[in-house]
C-alpha cells in the first residue's frame, strides 16, 4: 500500500478511535497528523504559519462587529496563500474581510471568493462538508492521487483545490473532484512545483 494511503488510513482510524476511546485516539490522531505533516511539501514552519493565519483571521473577523454579525466567512491558508469563502451581504464587507486578512503576517496572496449573499444555512454548510468529504474519499481510493497533498474546500457547491503539486497531480485531483455528486464547479488554486 502506498505511503500516503497508509497515512490517510491511520488518520481516519485515529479519529474514529478518538471518538470511541477518548485520549488514546487523540494520541493516534496526533501521530497521524505528524506523519501527514512529514509527507506535506510545505515546511513544518509553513504549516504552523498557515494555521496561525487561519486563527488570526478568525480573530479579526470576530473583532469586526459588522463582519461578525452579518457575514459568514471562512479562511483557509496553504503555503501563505489565503482562500476566503462564504457570504457577505455587501461588497464593502467582502472587501473589508480581504483587507483584514491581507495585512496578516506571512500572507502572500488572497483569493477572495466570498459571494454577496445572506449567510448560508446550516443545511447548505452540511452539504458542502459532505462534498468535501466525498472528494477526499474519491482521492483516497484512487491510486494516482495523493490526498495528503491537496487541500479541499467546498463553499456553495464550488470545490476549491489548493496545494503544492505537479501539473499532473493537479489534473488528477480536479478529475477526482469533478466526479463527485453535488459539485457545481471546481476551482484550481494550486502552486505548481514543475
Amino acid at each position: 500500500m502506498p505511503h500516503h494511503r497508509i497515512i490517510a488510513c491511520v488518520f481516519v482510524l485515529g479519529i474514529a478511535g478518538g471518538l470511541l476511546s477518548g485520549c488514546a485516539g487523540v494520541v493516534v490522531a496526533g501521530g497521524a497528523a505528524a506523519a501527514s505533516i512529514a509527507h506535506d511539501r510545505r515546511t513544518t514552519g509553513t504549516v504552523i504559519d498557515d494555521n496561525a493565519i487561519e486563527l488570526k483571521a478568525g480573530d479579526r473577523f470576530a473583532e469586526d462587529k459588522e463582519l461578525h454579525e452579518l457575514a459568514h466567512i471562512s479562511t483557509t491558508a496553504y503555503n501563505g496563500v489565503v482562500l476566503l469563502t462564504g457570504e457577505a451581504p455587501s461588497e464593502a464587507l467582502r472587501a473589508q474581510a480581504e483587507r483584514l486578512v491581507s495585512k496578516l503576517e506571512k500572507v502572500r496572496r488572497v483569493h477572495n471568493e466570498v459571494i454577496i449573499a445572506a449567510p448560508s444555512s446550516a443545511m447548505s454548510r452540511s452539504s458542502d462538508a459532505l462534498i468535501t468529504g466525498n472528494v477526499k474519499g474519491v482521492m483516497l481510493t484512487r491510486k494516482d492521487t495523493d490526498p495528503t497533498r491537496v487541500k479541499v474546500v467546498t463553499s456553495n457547491g464550488t470545490v476549491y483545490l489548493m496545494g503544492l503539486v505537479t501539473r499532473s497531480e493537479a489534473e488528477r485531483a480536479v478529475d477526482a473532484a469533478r466526479h463527485v455528486g453535488g459539485v457545481q464547479r471546481v476551482v484550481k488554486l494550486f502552486e505548481y512545483i514543475d
